[in-house]
């Protein structure tokens, strides 16, 4: 997922009166409430204070306090009780009105001829008994309210309807980079997750939980950290040669240097083996149920898109300026350090541009380039490959010789990397990666290194401050050891009737995908049959596995990871890396097991996945919650929450990536040509719209290649939730409605789906995302979808040709 008004003119407005005159009654009456509150209060505290003013001298101390708690807490009460009566007589103020006074309108604000009439729900004659008062109801209308701008027309834009409020009364807190629903969440979890993490060891718990503990400690343990300075790194250095750029002069590895061994050095101190090239070990995509060898271009220290622009673009001048800094701040001449950092970032800008741009990397067939290790070696003969290769898997156990087969995704690169490498002065290589071990490291150092880190942060993401320490140490804790704090979370916060209850929504949004796929006029019959196939094996994995219940399984996973309290905080970190490396390589020869309980053992997260290869969707217990989900309020607002994630997953499936994998996880061309040729007109469509959405603030165009699968996802999800909910209301009839909200069931729903995406970003951070990620931004998850929704303009009365009901849209699904 890893990305969200009422009325005037169209729509009938809370009656002028019952904005003007609070104190009236539903019947319209001007009889106040307010003598009612004052004998309520007069009776509280004449119990508690009676006339005779020796009953209080004669009090104890005890007794005085303890009445004193009992008068704010009857207070308390009458102040809950004024806050229902509220809610309810002003809801009854709106329906009645509604129904006796309020006359359709003909014109919008632009003068458009308008088709209007009153959002009603269904038994709208006894709309009093409609309304549904439990607190989940209260709640969630609360904080529906809370977000809404009533003065936008949702016709024109439901995005600012929806979510108006909350963008402009969002402050976006210095150490954070935006606030949306899914930080809201985060900032839960984190609490709940700090709980657990923080609370003393025991002597009788498992060891797992107890690594937990002890990492969240060390990283919390400042004193210590500065203590040890910038020492541990400046050792590290020593152990792999040294930085040149530190060194000066006295750097006399020019000759004995190579970026094999740097790589190999690297592997065995924790640090990534990527820098020049990927390796990784993953699912063969032509045969899922085995895993392979896969090479892919380099990772680089900031993305692609900005690097291929040089140094005139502000954000490398940024990463640049910060990579000399940092070298000073560990020891260099300043000027040597702007001479030779150049270099090293020509270095990785060439890097940059022999890569592929995303744009480029969504045909999966063309990264798969399958060749044994001695063609390899053949076609790129610039190291000894099967050398290379082993020494990287040296403490797996495993041996490959030179007819294994392995991946390689971007021929190209590794064709130009050999020129490259051998072109470059091994003094410009070797700074290049001792800097990137380097600016990893710093994170895990002193506060003066890290401050220079957040000034590189702010100049990337517009982030003014460094997050509160213990959220720092939480996101550490649970990203190192997801399996052991992901099992303490379950165990305390996550509720099996949402288990329950979510899978149901699955079946159901499921069988309307299967009615979609049914009745599509575009698909052949060969091609329809492969994908109802396919949705029918999807599998479906919610909350967390039973295995994460059971202390001796975990116990057995992290049975090679020992906790060295003499071992300062980075070197833990790299310990630790090095054994999550190490556990990732021994899959090699390990067959695949889609429902491997270690692959879904990350609960503790507020996300969701669809995997390809699996064919299987993900909905972890960290989203089972808030705005998402929740056991206690109406089904429009899970199915329109939750439920648009659900459909979004399960429509990844068969997005541009998803559709070029089978049902068993396969990369295989399944579909028939024609069928193929209209699906791709369908996604054009969706490409088109979204690339010509420019973000208002920043002014950028949104990157409708980019984004499609998501994009997809995003509009066949919300139609397959939508149809869902219907199904459920015919199986279950309608829902009352929430109070003090004038929308029926399905206009709720719609309202639910769009506050999913409410969000502020800094502008900084906008340019990024729209610059280098996947998923749009917020409000044209909502404003993209929605326009192309049938249902959503019947159930708004939006004209043909409003924003939110143009007369061309775009449908995949």
């Amino acid at each position: 997922l890893p990305a969200a008004t009422p009325t005037d003119g169209r729509y009938f407005r809370r009656p002028a009166d019952a904005i003007r005159h609070p104190r009236r009654t539903a019947a319209g009456s001007k009889r106040s409430r307010v003598p009612l509150v004052a004998a309520m209060l007069l009776t509280l505290v004449s119990c508690f204070f009676p006339r005779n003013p020796s009953w209080w001298r004669r009090r104890t101390a005890l007794e005085k306090v303890l009445t004193l708690i009992s008068v704010v807490c009857g207070v308390a009460v009458v102040a809950l009780i004024i806050s229902l009566l509220t809610v309810v007589l002003t809801d009854r103020i709106q329906s009645e009105s509604s129904s006796s006074s309020a006359q359709p309108l003909t014109a919008g604000r632009r003068g458009k001829a308008l088709n209007k009439h009153p959002n009603t729900v269904v038994d709208s004659g006894k709309s009093a008994e409609n309304i549904c008062l439990t607190p989940g109801c209260i709640h969630s209308a609360s904080k529906a309210l809370e977000q809404m701008d009533q003065e936008v027309e949702p016709c024109d834009d439901f995005y600012n309807y929806a979510c108006g409020k909350f963008v402009k009364e969002t402050v976006i807190p210095d150490e954070k980079v935006s606030v949306n629903t899914f930080s809201v969440i985060g900032d839960r979890l984190q609490q709940q997750l700090r709980s657990l993490v923080s609370e003393e060891i025991s002597d009788s718990e498992a060891t797992p939980f107890k690594l937990a503990k002890n990492l969240y400690k060390l990283c919390m343990n400042k004193t210590r950290i500065e203590e040890k300075g910038i020492k541990p790194l400046l050792d590290i250095h020593e152990v792999l040669g040294g930085w040149p750029v530190l060194k000066g002069d006295s750097w006399d590895l020019d000759s004995s240097w190579s970026w094999v061994k740097s790589v190999k050095d690297f592997r065995n101190n924790g640090y990534s083996t990527d820098y020049f090239f990927d390796f990784s070990i993953g699912s063969d995509l032509k045969n899922s149920t085995r895993r392979i060898i896969d090479t892919d271009q380099a990772s680089l220290g900031i993305s692609r898109e900005y690097l291929v622009k040089g140094m005139e673009n502000p954000i490398v001048s940024a990463y640049y300026n910060y990579m000399v800094d940092m070298a000073v701040l560990l020891g260099a001449d300043e000027e040597r350090a702007k001479r030779e950092l150049l270099d090293s970032l020509n270095f990785e800008m060439a890097l940059a541009n022999i890569s592929l741009p995303n744009e480029k990397r969504r045909n999966a067939t063309a990264l798969y380039n399958p060749m044994t290790v001695k063609e390899f070696q053949q076609r790129y003969p610039y190291t000894d490959w099967l050398e290379y290769f082993n020494a990287i898997l040296k403490d797996t156990g495993i041996v490959i010789g030179e007819e294994e087969v392995i991946i390689v995704s971007v021929p190209t690169f590794m064709e130009q990397l050999g020129p490259l490498l051998q072109n470059t002065p091994k003094r410009v290589m070797a700074n290049y990666v001792m800097w990137r071990i380097s600016g990893f490291s710093s994170f895990f150092l002193t506060e003066k290194l890290r401050k220079r880190q957040l000034q590189y942060s702010t100049a990337l993401s517009g982030k003014q401050e460094q997050e509160p320490r213990w959220k720092e140490c939480v996101d550490i804790t649970s990203g190192s050891l997801p399996i052991s704090v992901g099992a303490l979370y379950i165990r305390k916060y996550f509720r099996e009737d949402s288990k329950r209850a979510a899978l149901d929504m699955v079946n159901d949004i499921k069988s309307v995908f299967v009615d979609i796929l049914k009745k599509v006029d575009w698909m052949d019959e060969v091609t329809r049959v492969s994908a109802l196939e396919k949705v029918s094996t999807m599998a479906t994995h919610i909350g967390y596995p039973d295995e994460l219940m059971d202390d001796a399984k975990i116990a057995e996973y992290y049975k090679d990871l020992e906790f060295q309290p003499d071992s300062t905080y980075l070197n833990t970190i790299l310990y630790m890396n090095k054994f999550g490396t190490t556990k990732a390589f021994k899959k090699l020869r390990i067959a695949v097991n889609k429902t491997d309980w270690i692959t879904h053992s990350r609960p503790a997260i507020v996300n969701a996945f669809y995997s390809s290869i699996e064919n299987s969707i993900q909905f972890p217990a960290g989203i089972l919650q808030g705005q998402f989900f929740s056991y206690d309020r109406p089904k429009y607002m899970n199915y329109g929450a939750i439920g648009f994630v659900i459909g979004h997953e399960i429509t990844h499936g068969f997005d541009d990536q998803g559709r070029q994998f089978d049902k068993n996880g396969n990369l295989v061309d399944w579909w028939q040509s024609d069928t193929k040729t209209a699906y791709l007109e369908k996604a054009r469509c969706i490409i088109e719209q979204y690339g010509n959405y420019t973000e208002p603030n920043v002014k950028l165009n949104l990157n409708g290649i980019n984004t499609q699968g998501e994009n997809i996802a995003d509009n066949g999800g919300i139609k397959e939730a939508y149809y869902a909910y219907r199904r459920w209301t015919e199986k279950n009839g309608p829902e009352q409605r929430l109070p003090g909200l004038n929308l029926s069931p399905e206009q709720m729903f719609w309202l639910s789906a769009a506050q999913t995406w409410c969000s502020v970003y800094r502008p900084e951070t906008m340019k990024m995302r729209i610059t280098t990620g996947v998923h749009s931004p917020g409000q044209f998850r909502v404003l993209g979808p929605m326009s192309n929704m049938h249902e959503f303009a019947k159930d708004f009365n939006c004209p043909v040709g409003s924003p939110m009901n143009p007369e061309h849209k775009c449908e995949v699904w």
